[in-house]
C-alpha cells in the first residue's frame, strides 16, 4: 500500500533551484503514492542548478495564480541560492507559504529553502536547520538553529543540504503521513 495515496504535495520553485533538492523529494513522494505538483510563478518550465551550472529543466504543473493551500496537504521548498531569493520577493509566493502554516499543514524546506520561511515570518520560536550560510538569518528571525541532518518541529521539516536528502525525504513522508501537528502549527 502506498502511504501517501490521496495526499497532494506542492513543491514551490522557480529558476535556480538545486536540482537534487527538487527531483529527489519529488521522486520519493511519488513513490510513496502522493500526487506532486511543481508550483511556480509562471507557466512552462523552470531550470535547475546542478554542480555549479544550469541543469535540467522541469515542467511547471501550475502557477501561484491558480492554486491555494486548499489544494494541497503539504508544501515542500527546495533550496539553491537563486530559487528562494527570487521567490521571497514574490508576495504571492510568501502568502502561499504562510497559508500552509496558518492552516496547520506540514511544510518542508532544505538548504536555502528556509529563506522563504524567514520572509513569511513563521520561524519565531521554532527549531530549524538549513545551509549554514543562512544560520544567522534564521536566528535573527527568532528560530533556534541546529546543526543536524533533519530537524522536525511540529510539522516543520528542515534539512541542511543535498547530503541530507535521504533523511529529509524519510521525515517528509513520515510527517505528511502522520499529519499529527495540524492543530498545533498555526
Amino acid at each position: 500500500m502506498e502511504k501517501l495515496s490521496k495526499k497532494r504535495v506542492a513543491i514551490l520553485a522557480t529558476n535556480g533551484f538545486e536540482e537534487s533538492e527538487l527531483s529527489e523529494p519529488k521522486k520519493a513522494l511519488e513513490q510513496a503514492g502522493a500526487h506532486v505538483d511543481i508550483v511556480s510563478e509562471n507557466e512552462g518550465t523552470i531550470k535547475s542548478w546542478a554542480n555549479g551550472n544550469w541543469g535540467k529543466s522541469y515542467d511547471v504543473n501550475t502557477t501561484l495564480d491558480h492554486v491555494t493551500q486548499d489544494h494541497y496537504d503539504a508544501l515542500m521548498l527546495p533550496g539553491g541560492v537563486i530559487n528562494p531569493d527570487t521567490l521571497r520577493k514574490n508576495k504571492k509566493a510568501v502568502s502561499f507559504v504562510r497559508s500552509f502554516f496558518e492552516n496547520g499543514k506540514p511544510i518542508a524546506a532544505i538548504c536555502h529553502g528556509p529563506s522563504l520561511l524567514i520572509e513569511a515570518d513563521v520561524l519565531k520560536g521554532r527549531k530549524v536547520t538549513s545551509y549554514n550560510s543562512i544560520k544567522k538569518d534564521i536566528e535573527n528571525a527568532g528560530a533556534h538553529w541546529l546543526d543536524e541532518a533533519v530537524v522536525v518541529d511540529q510539522g516543520l521539516i528542515t534539512s541542511r543540504n543535498p547530503q541530507d536528502i535521504e533523511a529529509f525525504n524519510a521525515k517528509l513522508i513520515e510527517e505528511i503521513y502522520e499529519d499529527k501537528y495540524a492543530v498545533h502549527m498555526a
